[in-house]
């Protein structure tokens, strides 16, 4: 690979990294072309980049944009490894697990994941991440508390409607005494 091509790769993953504040380094080591090729498949499928590249080129890449915000993953670069940039923080996690299950194997490895600013390192990280509740889905649990307690008034309300003898009438307000005549009026202003 020429100095200029090298420069290229750096140039085309500091963009990546950049671009994306989820990404999981994986080790594809001992995978066929056909396993890698149907890897890409599944993230293609998933909206998910897979890019494969030299250790020492993805290390200097990560040094230009933020040494120390990425030193945690540093020591995950070795043996042959891919990495996967998504916007979703658990998606990778879910294309890997059913990768290896599709494939009776255990790998892709999972060697560190970066999401949003957090670094996981390690293997045995994979089924928290793929747990990991997105955006999206934590905004639609809330929005399903907030709206449970109005569901139930509403319930309450109409099921009360209906044991009064099916009639759906608002309740009569209870009605106030009227003012006593014999009450004493205020002075007037002199």
């Amino acid at each position: 690979m020429t100095p200029a091509q090298k420069t290229e790769v750096i140039e085309l993953l500091k963009e990546k990294f950049s671009q994306y504040n989820n990404f999981y380094i994986t080790d594809t080591e001992s995978l066929t072309v056909a396993q890698v090729g149907n890897l890409r498949r599944h993230c293609f499928d998933k909206q998910v980049e897979m890019k494969v590249a030299k250790n020492t080129l993805i290390k200097k890449a990560l040094e230009s944009i933020d040494a120390e915000k990425y030193s945690g993953i540093m020591d995950s670069l070795n043996h042959v490894t891919a990495l996967m940039f998504s916007d979703s923080p658990k998606e990778p996690a879910v294309i890997i697990s059913a990768f290896r299950k599709d494939n009776k194997g255990e790998r892709p490895v999972l060697k560190a994941a970066f999401i949003n600013g957090d670094v996981f390192i390690g293997d045995n990280q994979l089924t928290a991440l793929k747990n990991i509740k997105t955006k999206n889905e934590l905004i639609g649990e809330v929005l399903g508390l907030l709206q449970s307690p109005a569901k139930r008034v509403i319930a309450a309300l109409l099921h009360n409607a209906e044991t009064k003898g099916g009639s759906a009438e608002a309740p009569s307000a209870p009605e106030t005494p009227a003012a006593d005549a014999s009450a004493p009026e205020a002075p007037a202003a002199e």
